[in-house]
């Protein structure tokens, strides 16, 4: 694949390689927000988005009306998958729009999701999840996926329109004409209809991604050596969302989450100076998703 356009737009070459360093699940619970503020303090992390049916929403929400310049994306929420704190929709409580299970809070798992789900409730529930964050104060610089969920036909589409209403990027649609986290060739007419609109959207001047990625939540060890393989391992050319999901080591993570260790550790990892060197010296060049929102705005001006 050519290099990616956007990277002479920011100013940099051909064979640059430019990292979006991302925290996921900000709201999910109240150790997050602590760590996401220490990580960008720090320096490395450029990016985090927020979990807007979380219980710890409004405590993110008040730091971004705090700090309004904080790189800060709405993480599209149609899943709730642990088992000892959970979330339902926003934008309705009525079964029969497939988004709630039967403890009525959303689906766990994908599969539940996409069993029972329509399109039009999925899109009535992101556009209510971006709407409560505009009208919260965050100055929302992004569009992801949490688990992935809606890089799946059933909502695709939808999320492309309401990234181009709202003019945020879409940052989990990439270049490759597919979606992270999604097999699209189980979807060969949808997968042709991708490939016709990234097209579409490259011309309109929309910031596309080349990869999404992140590290495993399953194997906490040894995580700065991970991080530095898997940002050494970068294209030339390319722009890549890489995630992770950093907390502070508190009762109520291990309470919440059974892949507490692997968020400690990234945590640690990403506060680590020989991991902050390496991306130095290696010339990766660490961008934001504000500066694509604005290089987005101004083509569709």
């Amino acid at each position: 694949m050519k290099p990616n356009p956007v990277l002479r737009r920011l100013g940099l070459d051909d064979h640059d390689r430019a990292v979006i360093l991302h925290i996921d699940d900000a709201g999910s619970a109240q150790c997050v927000l602590p760590a996401v503020i220490d990580l960008l303090d720090f320096g490395l992390v450029t990016s985090t988005a927020v979990m807007v049916p979380c219980a710890w929403f409004p405590q993110t929400a008040t730091y971004c009306r705090k700090h309004p310049s904080v790189d800060m994306g709405v993480h599209l929420t149609l899943n709730s998958e642990w088992s000892t704190c959970r979330w339902a929709p926003i934008s309705t409580q009525d079964r029969t729009t497939g988004l709630i299970d039967d403890e009525g809070y959303f689906h766990r798992r994908h599969n539940g999701l996409y069993a029972a789900a329509t399109p039009e409730a999925g899109k009535a529930e992101m556009r209510a999840q971006i709407e409560r964050a505009l009208a919260a104060g965050v100055d929302v610089t992004h569009i992801d996926s949490h688990m992935g969920a809606i890089g799946h036909p059933l909502f695709a589409e939808s999320y492309i329109e309401l990234a181009l209403e709202y003019r945020l990027p879409p940052s989990i649609l990439l270049r490759a004409q597919r979606f992270g986290f999604t097999e699209w060739e189980h979807f060969p007419n949808a997968g042709r209809h991708i490939s016709e609109t990234v097209e579409r959207l490259e011309e309109m001047g929309v910031p596309l991604l080349d990869d999404v990625m992140g590290l495993p939540l399953d194997t906490p060890e040894e995580r700065v050596a991970q991080a530095k393989a898997d940002l050494d391992a970068r294209q030339p050319g390319t722009i890549t969302h890489f995630f992770l999901h950093p907390a502070h080591d508190t009762p109520e993570l291990r309470t919440m989450c059974p892949d507490w260790p692997s968020r400690v550790a990234d945590y640690h990892a990403f506060l680590s100076p020989e991991l902050r060197d390496h991306i130095h010296n290696t010339g990766i060049q660490l961008i934001s998703n504000t500066v694509l929102r604005d290089l987005m705005r101004q083509s569709m001006s």
